[in-house]
């Protein structure tokens, strides 16, 4: 964990690290900011390619049946997890 002070300006503007925006900012112009407990925390917004993943899940005719139920569905998968845990 690196820790730096940093001047806040009369807007409430920061700068954030240099060597942060190079690592975490490639091609991102936005940030998701969490705040929580009176923390701030600064998230890159990426993009995701979803459409790579497409296709990458293996299920059986069991698996689509229960997804009538969302429930019945959650169970199943749950227990898998719990199951390749193992």
């Amino acid at each position: 964990m690196n820790t730096e002070i940093r001047k806040v300006d009369s807007q409430g503007r920061i700068v954030l690290p240099l060597n942060w925006r190079e690592k975490e900012l490639k091609n991102v112009d936005e940030v998701i900011i969490v705040e929580e407990g009176g923390i701030l925390k600064i998230i890159p917004k990426k993009n995701f390619e979803l459409a790579k993943f497409f296709d990458s899940i293996q299920y059986d005719n069991d698996l689509v049946e229960k997804l009538e139920d969302w429930s019945e569905f959650e169970r199943f998968i749950l227990n898998e997890k719990q199951n390749d845990t193992k």
